[in-house]
């Protein structure tokens, strides 16, 4: 079944203004300062809800209620490790950023270790954030396409026109305000989708508390001790390191604390986005636990073999009337346009042509780097998109390769700000060591086969279940440069 010709205005209306809102703001940003810090005047609750929009992915949208459908809360946990990972966010990395007023998340990278150490973390940054859109962009496709009725190319390219064109045109503040809008709309989106399924279960919610909690569909997963599964503890680690990989040196981040209006107002958005995001994954969990109740008492009303994230889209598609329909699937595309663009292109204008090409660079010249740069991510991650409907084997090969060089960003952040007597010998060093652990637990993953072409063997194969790899590399950085950094005097003072 398609969507009815209104829920498909509703979700073209949405992409066609968003796609446009940058136009607000393309007179207020002709430099190259408002294109990428918005006056440094936005209100912490405006930043924390873009900050939030971040965080929920169309993935997060259909995996999380897939997630539950499928087996129980075990990734709950994630979002109960975001107040902590927000409260560290908020007492040290904000004020370091804020201090700075560097709108580079990486610039001060090469005061701590040197040029190589600011040009690692760029291009990290750009391969990772190149890798995910176009994976996001790619997922949201297919329930999408068959959703609209179009074929999957076409879809790619109306949801890369959207992302690229409001970034382009109105730089980091119609990101910002555009942000907030997507936020609003998803979150009213899920809720919608919540109460209407809530009134589709016979009993209630009552009624799925009770049959799903006989069932085990309520559990945060085994306490048990072990490494190579996804345990309470497991997944509790994952997200403390994922969490501090986002607050303290993923760009998109970085740059919004920059935009806040005052240090009180960049740690408030840190709590907004973090407070925020626990009541509404839990709503999207719970979504997919109501799923399970509403199928398992309708069992003829789910086709065979339709499962996990594709849940979500075929009971929007079969069960919810006209018009509301349209509104969810505009949530779900609401939290996959999210652009980060702008900040790719504000590293590039930064870390590398001011840094290797233009240093003295005017500000016509400043801001044709920043739009062209925008807009030449806008396609490439468009074209990573159409690539994936090919030859998604390699194109997974990139995302695990960008996964592996990332793994060292976090931990060469926290060598510089923690130890100051390590230098850049230990730095690179240890950096170099995070990488090869990162390398061996993530090849050595039974998904890895497909991507190395062989299976790697068994007595040298990774214990830690994969959750655990960007734990395993920080640490491995963290302490092979605190030792180095012991045993040598650093080369360069801080």
């Amino acid at each position: 079944m398609r969507l009815s010709p209104v829920d498909i205005a509703i979700v073209g209306a949405y992409l066609a203004g968003t796609a446009l809102f940058g136009l607000w703001f393309l007179w207020r940003t002709r430099s190259a300062e408002r294109f990428m810090a918005a006056g440094r005047a936005i209100p912490g609750w405006a930043v924390g809800l873009t900050m939030f929009g971040s965080y929920v992915s169309s993935i997060s949208f259909l995996a999380l209620p897939g997630k539950a459908f499928d087996s129980n809360w075990s990734f709950f946990v994630f979002s109960l490790s975001l107040p902590p990972a927000a409260w560290i966010a908020a007492r040290f990395f904000v004020p370091f950023y804020r201090a700075s007023g560097e709108v580079s998340a990486y610039h001060h990278l090469e005061r701590r270790f040197g040029p190589w150490a600011r040009t690692y973390a760029v291009v990290c940054y750009l391969l990772t954030m190149l890798a995910r859109t176009g994976s996001v962009m790619y997922l949201l496709t297919l329930p999408l396409a068959g959703l609209l009725g179009w074929d999957i190319p076409t879809v790619i390219l109306l949801l890369g026109i959207v992302m690229t064109a409001y970034p382009l045109l109105g730089g980091t503040e119609a990101v910002v305000w555009a942000g907030v809008g997507q936020t609003i709309l998803l979150i009213a989106g899920a809720l919608v989708c919540f109460v209407w399924l809530m009134l589709g279960v016979p009993g209630g919610p009552g009624q799925i508390v009770t049959v799903a909690a006989r069932e085990g569909k309520l559990s945060l997963g085994s306490l048990s001790a072990s490494l190579a599964m996804p345990t309470v503890w497991v997944v509790f680690l994952y997200g403390i390191a994922e969490n501090l990989r986002n607050f303290g040196i993923t760009q998109n981040y970085v740059q919004l604390y920059i935009t806040a209006k005052s240090d009180r107002a960049a740690a408030r958005s840190v709590w907004t986005a973090a407070l925020l995001y626990l009541p509404i994954s839990a709503v999207f969990f719970f979504m997919g636990t109501a799923l399970w109740a509403f199928y398992a008492a309708r069992p003829g009303l789910l086709p065979a073999g339709v499962g996990g994230d594709k849940v979500l889209p075929h009971f929007i598609n079969t069960q919810l009337p006209v018009g509301v329909a349209g509104l969810v699937i505009a949530a779900i595309c609401a939290a996959a346009t999210d652009s980060n663009f702008h900040s790719m292109a504000t590293l590039v204008h930064c870390d590398i042509y001011r840094r290797y090409v233009r240093p003295a660079a005017s500000e016509r010249e400043a801001m044709w780097v920043l739009r062209l740069s925008t807009l030449a991510f806008g396609i490439a991650s468009t074209a990573i998109a159409l690539a994936m409907v090919r030859v998604k084997t390699v194109i997974d090969a990139w995302w695990t390769l960008a996964g592996i060089f990332s793994g060292g960003m976090l931990g060469l952040f926290l060598l510089g700000i923690a130890f100051r007597r390590v230098g850049n010998r230990a730095a690179l060093l240890g950096v170099g060591a995070g990488v090869l652990v990162i390398s061996w637990t993530t090849l050595s993953l039974p998904e890895a086969e497909s991507i190395l072409g062989w299976r790697w063997p068994e007595a040298t194969r990774s214990p830690l279940n994969g959750l655990l790899i960007g734990v395993a590399g920080t640490l491995c950085i963290l302490v092979a440069g605190l030792l180095l950094g012991l045993v040598a005097r650093p080369r360069q003072a801080a």
